[in-house]
């Protein structure tokens, strides 16, 4: 009798165990939620990660802004994964010309008649000027470069974007992290071989200088040092100072270094005027 009951509990625990496994199985089709856990972020995109939402960039993928840069309008509208920037100004005979840089690439316009800036999304009405490929590549990359700089540093978690973690340095006796981005040559644009340096902050993630090594129109190195920074419709907006090394063909690692020297040469103020945001 004792061997008949310890056989029969042990059909009895196998028959509870394939019981629940059946039950655990039909929850699961039901849809009952399981929990998986992510994996974790690398320290590289915690940075940019941290550092865009200091800025309050995050909205930027549904938003619209205006600013004036060198005395041109410039506009940035984003909604739905379509986008448009527009450059306007006004030329020596009076005639405001419009870039339009979009999803379809880029237009010219230009029409006597028009005396206000158009801030609004839509189609701008105009003369439709005829313009060779290398010089819509020109005003391409001039448009698409002010608002880039503008809004960084949102767009660092493009697809394209190549991020490395370099290590972390002291400038001006602050302590930063320093990533170093490259671009894949798919969806890189025509500038895919450029390398950026970006300084951040380790108590805010601020992005306070970065600096970058390009190709296009005779390329050339430079360095920039955030300033006047200011938050508007709660982003944080920067200008900058705009540096250069002495010889161009230094490593653009070592670039910080010269500045922290004071070895760079100020080319230029970077001010970004007049901006407003919504969102």
């Amino acid at each position: 009798m004792k061997i008949e009951t310890s056989f029969m509990k042990k059909i009895i625990s196998a028959f509870l165990v394939l019981v629940l496994f059946i039950l655990q199985s039909c929850n699961s089709k039901s849809g009952e939620k399981t929990t998986v856990e992510e994996p974790p972020k690398s320290e590289v995109q915690r940075i940019v990660d941290a550092s865009i939402d200091f800025h309050g960039f995050a909205p930027l993928d549904n938003a619209q802004l205006d600013l004036v840069f060198r005395d041109k309008f410039y506009t940035y509208r984003k909604k739905a994964g379509m986008y448009e920037y527009t450059r306007s100004q006004v030329d020596s005979t009076g005639t405001t010309i419009y870039d339009i840089m979009n999803n379809d690439g880029l237009v010219r316009l230009m029409n006597n008649d028009i005396h206000e800036l158009v801030t609004e999304w839509g189609p701008l009405k105009g003369d439709t000027a005829v313009i060779n490929e290398e010089r819509r590549a020109a005003f391409t990359r001039s448009v698409n470069s002010v608002v880039y700089f503008f809004l960084l540093p949102y767009g660092l978690n493009d697809p394209a974007v190549n991020k490395e973690f370099v290590g972390e340095s002291t400038i001006k006796g602050k302590d930063y992290f320093e990533v170093k981005i490259t671009f894949g040559e798919e969806g890189g644009g025509e500038d895919f071989d450029d390398v950026f340096i970006y300084w951040f902050d380790k108590e805010d993630y601020s992005m306070n200088y970065f600096a970058y090594l390009y190709h296009t129109d005779g390329g050339g190195m430079r360095f920039r040092e955030a300033i006047n920074p200011r938050r508007v419709s709660g982003m944080l907006i920067q200008d900058y100072i705009n540096f250069k090394p002495e010889n161009e063909d230094i490593d653009i690692m070592t670039i910080d270094e010269l500045y922290k020297e004071g070895k760079l040469i100020v080319l230029s103020e970077i001010i970004n005027e007049n901006v407003r945001i919504s969102h």
